[in-house]
C-alpha cells in the first residue's frame, strides 16, 4: 500500500505494519479489513496470520488487499509471533479478526511514535461493539479496567492489551525469542508486556481507540483466560516479582536517560 502519512519538516516517517491473527472469523475479519481501508493514514502494509481457518479467513483477508501468512502452529501468540516477525514497517500494530479501529487508528500510532522517541510501545482503550446497548460501557470498563489494574499490579508497569497495542520493530526483534509462544496457556498480551516492559517504555495512549467484540464476556472462556493469566504471571516469578521489576526499571531509567525529541509536544 502507499504510505500517506503527513509529515512536518524533519520529522521521521514511520512506515505502519498491522498484523491482525485469525482462525475462522472470516465476517468479523471483513469489518475489521474495511474499517483499515478507511483510515485516515493508510497502513504500509497490513498482515492477516491464518491459524488454521477452516472457512474463507484467507480468501477474505486478500480479496480486501491484506498479505496472509500461514501459521499451523496452533495458538494466538505463535500466530501474533510469525505476524510481527514477517513485518517489514518501522512499527507493528496489532488488532484482533474482530476489532474495528477508529478512523484515526493508525494515524494515532505514527504520530506517537514519531514524536516521543523515547517510547518503545503503545496500548489503548477500547469499547464493546455488538451486545445490549446499555450494557456496553459499564462492562467494557469493568473487563478492560480490571485487565489493566491487576496485569498492571503484577508487572509494575503499564501492560499491552493484544487488541489494541503497537511497538516498534526493533523493540520486537529484542524480545522474540524471549516469549513464550511455544507454551499455548501462556497469555500471549501479558507474557509479551513481561519481556518489553523492563528496558523498554510502555505508554498509555487515551485516543489510541478500538472497537471489540462483546464475546469474551460470553463465549464461556472465562475461567481459562483466567488460568492463562495467572499461569504466565507465575511462569516469570520469582524473577519477575513486581518490586524487582520496578527495581530494575528504575536503574535502567538511571542509566539509560530518555533522549528529548524535538517533536514532543
Amino acid at each position: 500500500m502507499t504510505q500517506l502519512i503527513p509529515t512536518t519538516t524533519d520529522r521521521p516517517v514511520l512506515t505502519v505494519s498491522i498484523v491482525i491473527p485469525v482462525k475462522d472469523d472470516a465476517r468479523p475479519l471483513a469489518v475489521c479489513l474495511r474499517a483499515l481501508q478507511a483510515q485516515t493514514v493508510a497502513p504500509f502494509e497490513i498482515i492477516v496470520v491464518d491459524n488454521g481457518s477452516t472457512d474463507d479467513s484467507g480468501d477474505v483477508a486478500r480479496s480486501l488487499g491484506a498479505v496472509v501468512v500461514v501459521e499451523s502452529r496452533p495458538g494466538i501468540g505463535m500466530a501474533s509471533a510469525t505476524g510481527y516477525s514477517a513485518a517489514s514497517g518501522d512499527i507493528i500494530a496489532r488488532l484482533d479478526a474482530d476489532s474495528i479501529p477508529q478512523s484515526d487508528w493508525v494515524a494515532t500510532i505514527a504520530d506517537t511514535f514519531g514524536r516521543l522517541e523515547d517510547v518503545d510501545a503503545i496500548t489503548g482503550p477500547a469499547y464493546f461493539i455488538d451486545g445490549p446497548a446499555w450494557l456496553r460501557s459499564p462492562a467494557a470498563a469493568l473487563y478492560l479496567g480490571s485487565y489493566f489494574l491487576f496485569t498492571g499490579m503484577a508487572l509494575g508497569h503499564v501492560p499491552l492489551f493484544g487488541s489494541n497495542l503497537a511497538l516498534r520493530r526493533s523493540t520486537w526483534a529484542s524480545v522474540r525469542h524471549e516469549v513464550h509462544v511455544h507454551d499455548q496457556l501462556t497469555h500471549d498480551d501479558l507474557d509479551l508486556s513481561f519481556h518489553v516492559g523492563v528496558s523498554n517504555s510502555i505508554r498509555f495512549i487515551p485516543s489510541l481507540r478500538s472497537g471489540i467484540s462483546m464475546r469474551p464476556l460470553n463465549d464461556g472462556k472465562g475461567s481459562l483466560r483466567w488460568k492463562r493469566g495467572i499461569h504466565t504471571v507465575t511462569m516469570h516469578w520469582p524473577h519477575d516479582l513486581p518490586w524487582l521489576r520496578l527495581g530494575r526499571r528504575l536503574m535502567y531509567r538511571a542509566r539509560n536517560p530518555a533522549p528529548v525529541s524535538p517533536y514532543r509536544r
